[in-house]
């Protein structure tokens, strides 16, 4: 068994977040932890994260899948630019706190031309700063299509990051499908060779979510254009298989399709079907 979600707005609060999911179908969700494209922290009303507990809670929803905004560059080029990727990341990890238990993912940045090794030394000391032993919240980081300068582009790249983080067991890894397979990991014929490949340097127990996505681009593109489940080259027997693998059950699945609600109304209930199938 697997949870099954897409992203909802937190436009409306935090309780109408699971509610709004609940219509949707699904039992798990994604937001933003601010505009995604960055901008000033919101108060947030503590009340009413309480309510949104207790939903989660009442109706076995499964972990949550929090986003840190795409401006969120902690390996940037810029200082300024660090320095507000950090800032953002401190604060949106204390909102975290107030509904314990959930993962924030972030994609690991843009080292501009600086070069991989002084992109993932950035990366990992914003991580040593922010991370610690008693927080309830795991910081997960996003393989990416490898566009431009991205920073974890494969499973080594990740790994380079998590080892240099000092408190470990608070970090993980969200793996996105369009992004693994354009970056060149064949999932559609080759998924037990993947997993594996991620088990052998990540180790899967480390892989906390999944980002379930088809792809506008064939394998290696490295262009990050997601597409609806089954509409792209990835396919629907893939993602079928990806969603029904022993490796990957008990874990938020993430649906980032372009769809409105009731696309995504129709991807969770087909994701469901697939999961009766296994079963």
């Amino acid at each position: 068994m697997i949870y099954i979600g897409n992203h909802v707005s937190i436009s409306k609060g935090y309780e109408a977040m699971g509610l709004m999911e609940e219509k949707l179908g699904g039992t798990t969700f994604a937001f933003f932890t601010r505009n995604p494209r960055g901008g000033k922290s919101t108060a947030v009303d503590t009340e009413d994260v309480k309510k949104l507990q207790k939903f989660l809670e009442e109706k076995k929803f499964g972990p949550l899948v929090a986003h840190a905004p795409y401006t969120m560059n902690l390996c940037s080029a810029k200082e300024d630019v660090r320095e507000f990727g950090l800032q953002m990341l401190k604060e949106d990890l204390e909102k975290m706190e107030l509904l314990p238990g959930q993962f924030f993912n972030f994609h690991p940045g843009s080292h501009l031309k600086q070069g991989y090794e002084a992109g993932r030394d950035m990366i990992v000391d914003a991580l040593n700063q922010v991370l610690y032993p008693e927080m309830t919240t795991t910081v997960l980081l996003e393989t990416m299509a490898g566009k431009g300068s991205e920073v974890g582009r494969n499973f080594t790249e990740l790994k380079g990051i998590m080892d240099g983080v000092t408190c470990k067991e608070k970090l993980g890894v969200c793996l996105d499908t369009c992004h693994v397979w354009e970056a060149g990991y064949d999932i559609v014929t080759s998924l037990d060779k993947v997993l594996e490949e991620f088990d052998r340097i990540i180790g899967i127990d480390r892989l906390k979510a999944l980002h379930l996505n088809d792809s506008k681009n064939p394998m290696g593109a490295a262009k990050d254009r997601h597409e609806k489940l089954g509409l792209g080259c990835i396919g629907k027997e893939a993602l079928m298989r990806v969603v029904q693998h022993p490796m990957l059950q008990g874990r938020p699945f993430i649906l980032e399709t372009p769809n409105d609600d009731a696309g995504y109304k129709d991807e969770i209930a087909m994701v469901k079907q697939w999961m009766k199938k296994e079963e």
